[in-house]
């Protein structure tokens, strides 16, 4: 080989060696440089509720003075942890960072900067963006547990009855499965009960889900009920928050306003969307509420309950054609609960009666 061109591959391989190792400096300062969290410690998987708290922590690398670590745990949404109130977990001297969380089904710890306003919940995992640094997820540790339900037959279908409290409506709401219960002719009693000043309310859950098909309810007069009390028929998927639950609503509340004319509502969600709630005006005495829902549609109506079990007079229907669900994991929940209300808060409680339920296909 000719020394010109021994000297010229010389160059070139020098050429690459200073371009593979300008190439790896890159890789490695952003590497270093991309903050990340790991778990040290993590919670059981287990379905959340006020009287299930745990322990979750972890260590940041790569983080900055002024961040801070924001916790998540998902059960149905997902909730910011411990309460909505102190949402901020700081990172200690030697990086790691540690809190009290309710459980879930899986946890999110959030790096975050400082401005940011966390969400109590999120209907889907959160993601990096902004002024959250860094996501890191992970599922609770052991097989997934369910909190404890009272099994109740109602209208020939197995249901299972609530014990731990919830965010309905966004109000704190304890559940009493002594609240709900069927009479010798087979109806539905629910109730809402105070007990030491707390109120407990009542829901139970088809054990199963039914998909398309016509939802019937018949109940008996709810004209006593109070504004701040609310009884809820609806759809519900605690696995698909991106699919706003596959949630649909018939509800009778006057929303904690006495003075609503409106004391009756259809609703398909997300109900901030215009178009997405109907109101009217449900009227005294017995009433059968249905709800008829297919590919691409859901149709509520309610009628005067007559005597023979029949359909009477028609009260309200509409049809929503936009935002309807297809079938997933939903069941179908039956609920007496309370709303926050200021000007009318929960006095005396009450009772709802339902007569029967009925699915057909």
């Amino acid at each position: 080989m000719k020394p010109s061109s021994r000297l010229t591959v010389m160059r070139l391989q020098g050429l690459l060696l200073a371009l593979c190792f300008l190439l790896s400096s890159c890789k490695s300062q952003k590497s270093v440089g991309a903050p990340s969290i790991e778990f040290t410690k993590v919670p059981p998987a287990a379905q959340g509720g006020a009287d299930k708290v745990g322990t979750i922590a972890g260590r940041v690398h790569g983080s900055r003075p002024g961040q801070q670590i924001v916790v998540y745990a998902h059960s149905g949404p997902w909730w910011v942890q411990p309460y909505a109130d102190r949402p901020f977990v700081p990172i200690q001297s030697d990086s790691t960072w540690s809190t009290a969380t309710h459980f879930g089904f899986e946890y999110a710890a959030l790096l975050v900067d400082p401005g940011y306003h966390p969400p109590p919940t999120l209907d889907v995992a959160p993601t990096p963006g902004g002024l959250v640094v860094s996501v890191a997820i992970i599922k609770g540790t052991g097989p997934v547990t369910f909190a404890p339900t009272k099994p109740l037959e109602f209208s020939g279908y197995d249901w299972a009855v609530r014990t731990v409290a919830s965010n309905r409506g966004g109000t704190y709401n304890s559940y009493d499965p002594d609240n709900v219960w069927t009479d010798p002719s087979g109806a539905l009693h629910m109730r809402i009960t105070n007990k030491s000043g707390l109120w407990y309310c009542a829901q139970l859950a088809l054990t199963r889900s039914l998909g398309y098909g016509t939802y019937i309810l018949t109940v008996r007069d709810i004209s006593h009920l109070e504004p701040a009390e609310v009884l809820s028929m609806y759809t519900f998927d605690e696995w698909h928050g991106d699919q706003y639950y596959r949630e649909m609503d018939v509800e009778i509340s006057r929303w904690g306003d006495a003075a609503n004319q409106n004391n009756a509502q259809y609703a398909v969600q997300p109900f901030y969307i215009p178009g997405d709630v109907y109101p009217f005006k449900a009227p005294a005495g017995p009433l059968t509420y249905s709800m008829r829902w297919k590919s691409g549609s859901v149709t509520f109506a309610t009628f005067r309950a007559s005597r023979n079990g029949s359909p009477g007079a028609r009260v309200s229907e509409h049809e929503f054609t936009s935002g309807v669900p297809s079938p997933g994991q939903e069941e179908i929940k039956l609920e007496f609960y309370v709303i926050s209300s200021d000007k009318y808060p929960l006095q005396e409680g009450g009772e709802v009666v339902i007569e029967k339920f009925e699915y057909l296909p």
